[in-house]
């Protein structure tokens, strides 16, 4: 089986630990770094390990057992999906610094038999450590990072051997540079620079018109882009969480979706006065239905768009974190169903009360799928002022 040679996870698990964390910075000394690493990937396991110690931070290391989910929801009872050892989580939550995790999935669809209610529940048990979390990154007093681990069956799936994955891997990451940090520095800026003009323009709306396109979104007051903060690597991405409530008309998506053990295909979602009206797929229909009545999962949380010039990735990767970075020739938009993101809020998250910010419409749920087109498209703005611009054309920016 294919292992990336040692300087690739070297340079992999230095970008996770020394930037990626902090927003770019990096962890500092005797900060408390939680790991959560599936076994199959215990070579950049011990990278990354590695990498804490020798920027002087507390390494909490998490070796997950693979292929043991179903096993689980098999046998689970009720109650015991539904249990959540407050007290553990709360001390855990208030313990650790930053959180680094890794997807390496041994089989992709192990889930695919499971009754999405039953996935639902034992997510929705975990739900109170996520707020903890939340709040805590809100603070100022905790950032994470997620990344990718390639493995045979997720090669597969994509259409790839395992070296030929691992290659998109390390393209997307800027692993085949000796210095990958100073890279994604770059990005950084770009990044910074269209989100700047972005926000200048103070957009009130977007309208994204395609062949099988046809969708407005109200962006809102007080809101501001987002992206290059490093969460996942990579990102690619500009995004931002509109007021749900300005949402109209018809979006499909040609890119698969792969979530909770299965495949769906060929989404197309019809939206009227942010309420999604009609949810249509060619395949993972009882899925998407379990997932849209969720609470407020029937709603949009987040508009993202990718500039084909950025984002090295060119081919279906069978996973959102990469797939939603997609470049290729038209870079990707995408939106996600539930959760907003309150970070793109301009403006004090603090000061703002529950009823605030239902007032200015974001998004709450536990619900965030992102779903991917990657379409030709044309994106204008509307900004308050009444003007329009075209800001995406051509798979790129044009700010």
């Amino acid at each position: 089986m294919y292992t990336p040679p040692h300087t690739i996870l070297a340079r992999y698990a230095d970008l996770l630990v020394q930037c990626a964390l902090h927003g770019g910075e990096g962890v500092k000394k005797g900060e408390i770094v939680q790991a959560m690493i599936p076994d199959c990937a215990k070579p950049l396991y011990k990278e990354i390990m590695r990498s804490i110690l020798d920027a002087g931070a507390i390494p909490k290391m998490h070796l997950l057992p693979t292929e043991t989910d179903k096993l689980f929801f098999d046998h689970a009872k009720d109650e015991q999906l539904k249990f959540f050892p407050a007290a553990y989580k709360r001390a855990e939550a208030d313990l650790i610094d930053h959180q680094i995790s890794i997807i390496a999935d041994m089989n992709p669809k192990e889930l695919k038999e499971v009754d999405p209610v039953r996935l639902f529940t034992a997510m929705d048990a975990k739900k109170e450590y996520r707020e903890w979390l939340n709040e805590k990154e809100r603070l100022g007093k905790f950032t994470w990072t997620l990344a990718l681990y390639g493995t045979e069956a997720m090669a597969k799936e994509a259409g790839m051997t395992l070296e030929e994955y691992w290659e998109q891997i390390i393209l997307a990451c800027y692993l085949d540079h000796d210095d990958p940090v100073s890279e994604w520095k770059k990005i950084q800026q770009e990044q910074d620079r269209v989100k700047k003009k972005l926000n200048d323009l103070a957009i009130e709306r977007v309208h994204v018109q395609a062949e099988d396109i046809d969708l407005r979104v109200r962006i809102g007051e007080k809101r501001q882009w987002l992206g290059g903060s490093m969460r996942n690597i990579p990102s690619f991405e500009i995004f931002v969480s509109p007021d749900w409530r300005g949402t109209n008309g018809t979006i499909h998506f040609n890119q698969p979706l792969y979530r909770y053990g299965n495949i769906l295909r060929d989404v197309t979602l019809t939206f009227k006065d942010g309420i999604l009206t009609a949810a249509k797929a060619g395949e993972g229909q009882a899925v998407l239905d379990a997932m849209i009545v969720r609470e407020n999962a029937n709603k949009i949380g987040e508009f993202s768009l990718t500039d084909s010039r950025v984002s090295r990735i060119t081919k279906f990767m069978a996973n959102t974190l990469f797939d939603e970075n997609m470049g290729g020739r038209f870079g990707n938009t995408h939106v996600a169903l539930g959760r907003a993101y309150k970070d793109s809020l301009a403006g004090d998250q603090a000061a703002l009360s529950p009823e605030e910010w239902e007032a200015l419409g974001f998004n709450k749920s536990p619900e965030h799928t992102d779903i991917i087109s990657t379409t030709d498209r044309t994106v204008t703005a509307m900004g308050f002022d009444g003007k329009e611009t075209v800001i995406f054309k051509d798979g790129k920016f044009q700010v």
